[in-house]
């Protein structure tokens, strides 16, 4: 038979083995423990809730897209509807950053009429390159994979990479002698346009 003390004699045992069970906790160690679970949920709260913001930015700033915003003027478009290009100037956010009349893309715009402009994406559909206009020509050429486009922005060869046309940015205002485009960009590489941003 075990020796056991008085103080030991009240606390169950374990039938297979003996053992005793640990004494309860004191309150103070609940309260403690109880206020380090709270301030460690306060503490995580705030990185949490900045990595949802940030998350959810693109949600927000796909609302911001396509304003429109003043690309050039009318005399600065050749009279007899060559394409010039045109860098694209707007405010764009970044996370929390507000950076004030940057380039964000650019377009190349034609005189059709006398107060009627057309604009057409410098990006090619394919993979995103930069497309050229070649003057001698008169069309449009992707040089990355030697696609060629028409004025309109159709392609002229059958055996094309690229997907689909030029994207064409139908948000052309004439507002007295400026013209304002409502600009996005598209999805590449595949054969519906669908905006990006």
């Amino acid at each position: 038979m075990k020796n056991t003390s008085s103080s030991d004699a009240h606390q169950p045992a374990c039938g297979c083995c003996g053992a005793r069970d640990a004494a309860p906790p004191p309150r103070r160690g609940f309260f403690a423990s109880a206020a380090a679970v709270v301030l460690g949920a306060a503490a995580l709260a705030g990185p949490v809730a900045v990595g949802l913001v940030a998350f959810l930015n693109p949600l927000r700033q796909k609302k911001q897209a396509g304003k429109l915003v003043r690309v050039a003027t009318l005399d600065a478009l050749p009279a007899d509807g060559t394409p010039r290009k045109f860098p694209v100037i707007a405010d764009r956010t970044d996370a929390w950053t507000l950076y004030k009349d940057v380039p964000i893309g650019s377009v190349f715009l034609r005189l059709v009429e006398p107060n009627r402009v057309e604009a057409l994406s410098v990006v090619c559909p394919h993979a995103g390159c930069f497309i050229a206009y070649d003057a001698a020509a008169r069309d449009f050429v992707c040089p990355c994979h030697a696609a060629h486009f028409d004025l309109d922005g159709r392609r002229t060869d059958q055996d094309s990479k690229s997907p689909r046309d030029m994207d064409s940015l139908p948000g052309v205002e004439i507002r007295g002698a400026e013209i304002w485009v409502q600009y996005e960009t598209f999805r590449t590489g595949i054969a519906e346009k669908v905006v990006q941003s």
